[in-house]
């Protein structure tokens, strides 16, 4: 590694040639030092490759370490979980020394897991770059980058023309809804799903259904819900559309959009037939009322890029919002839709390393991941098939209806009563494999499986779940 250095430093003073712009990224020396830097830490992470319980001599200096964050928070942390920012592949290690078996990735942020080399080298040459975060009014090429290579994937089964970066799910949202209600002009209320989720401001909690996100914050009576699926109902297309019907009525030309997630996140993982949505999406586009698809945490999960695709929705959308996987939040929107100047911005548009890296995943994920026949499949349908066998043997009638969508993945255990979930999920982390909980009445344990989980890891997580539940019968 010296001798690289040395290498480096001889060329920048023997070098007659102003190196031009980014030129520095075709620069061998450069690129050397990256992947040297890169394999050095894969070396070291290659040690975490199974679970690992906390390492006595470390636990006390680890709960010092919480009770000191959740002084700071003004609140604990869910989990336990400090990182100490080594990984491999599902496998993290954290402070107290264990090694835990993540399929929850930061709530899905980690599509390709921990440490990904090729993730990690496009990081690392984005920190390379002039600045850290790049903005909406000043841009590099990356920037670009990404935009014509997310378009390009949006536009294939859409009308999606456009995409504006924002930092997060939450802002991209927020920019969608102002489209539709700039479009759609005087027209402010929405339709959302029950049990639906859209992020954390103040406007984003308004839409999401769930009373304890937003305790005493104002009420602007400016959301129209309308019922979920109902599998056990063959009336529940019908009473939705009906739904939708009499609330237009009541609110007619002043129904800006429609939002809606393909499959609830937060909500419950429940795969919902395309026959459900259709009716409604036509009723929207009868009326002129802007169809937003909410595909923060769908995208690039559900076997196909957008879950629109995997659903057969794309001719009908409007406005899509995605995050987590790209490593920052996107809004698309077809030519319909594209705002006036100064309607959308916001001074960060997102790192030049996250750029590099969702780009990089981006490319990784066209590499045998996407299509009915593509890894994310093969995933979903062994870690469903082993849940199922859990259900009907050694758990047999307390891993309920496991199913999803692609790597978004979960099962109702016990009888879904939030106390037992809430416990069993802290057994599952304290046996090595982190989850987290989604739904209500009931309420499910949910997993974000990372694409590049192998086989026998997915046997792993089985075993942990199975024995975690077991354990919970005791």
């Amino acid at each position: 590694m010296l001798s690289v250095f040395k290498n480096a430093m001889n060329y920048v003073q023997n070098s007659d040639e102003t190196l031009v712009g980014r030129q520095i990224d075709k620069d061998p020396i450069v690129e050397g030092l990256v992947t040297d830097l890169v394999d050095e830490v894969t070396v070291h992470n290659g040690s975490l490759f199974g679970v690992r319980p906390p390492q006595p001599h470390l636990v006390e200096q680890f709960k010092k370490k919480m009770d000191h964050l959740g002084a700071l928070r003004g609140r604990p942390l869910y989990h336990p979980y400090i990182g100490t920012g080594a990984g491999n592949g599902v496998y993290v290690e954290l402070e107290d020394g264990s090694v835990k078996l993540d399929l929850i990735n930061g709530i899905g942020i980690h599509i390709m897991g921990h440490s990904h080399p090729r993730v990690m080298k496009a990081t690392v040459r984005g920190a390379l770059a002039d600045i850290v975060m790049q903005g909406n009014l000043q841009p590099n090429n990356e920037y670009w980058q990404l935009s014509e290579k997310l378009v390009q994937i949006a536009s294939r089964k859409s009308r999606l023309k456009h995409a504006w970066f924002a930092t997060c799910g939450t802002m991209a949202n927020e920019s969608a809804l102002k489209l539709a209600r700039q479009k759609n002009s005087p027209a402010r209320h929405i339709f959302a799903m029950k049990n639906a989720f859209a992020g954390r401001s103040t406007m984003m909690a308004e839409v999401t259904d769930n009373p304890a996100y937003k305790q005493g914050l104002p009420d602007y009576n400016e959301v129209l819900r309308i019922p979920n699926y109902d599998k056990k109902d063959p009336q529940s297309a019908e009473k939705a559309l009906k739904a939708m019907k009499e609330l237009y009525a009541k609110h007619e030309k002043d129904v800006s959009c429609f939002v809606f997630e393909p499959m609830l996140g937060e909500g419950g993982f429940v795969p919902v037939p395309r026959e459900f949505y259709v009716p409604m999406l036509e009723f929207c586009k009868q009326n002129k009322i802007a169809i937003w698809a909410d595909e923060v945490q769908t995208f690039a999960r559900t076997g196909e890029y957008f879950a629109f695709e995997t659903m057969d929705l794309g001719q009908y959308v409007d406005i899509v919002t995605i995050a987590k996987t790209v490593q920052l939040g996107v809004t698309f929107y077809t030519e319909e839709y594209n705002p006036k100047p100064g309607l959308i911005a916001g001074t960060f548009s997102g790192s030049t390393g996250s750029m590099m890296a969702g780009l990089e995943i981006l490319n990784i994920l066209a590499e045998g991941y996407i299509g009915p026949n593509g890894r994310i499949m093969e995933i979903h349908r062994r870690f469903i098939d082993g849940l199922n066998r859990l259900n009907e043997t050694t758990c047999k009638g307390l891993v309920i209806d496991a199913g999803g969508m692609g790597l978004m993945i979960a099962f109702t255990p016990f009888d879904g009563k939030k106390e037992q979930v809430e416990l069993l999920i802290k057994k599952m982390f304290q046996n090595g494999l982190i989850a987290f909980s989604c739904g209500k009445d009931p309420v499910r344990i949910r997993l974000l499986v990372p694409a590049i989980i192998q086989d026998q890891d997915i046997e792993t997580a089985l075993q942990l779940i199975e024995k975690s539940i077991l354990q919970g019968l005791g």
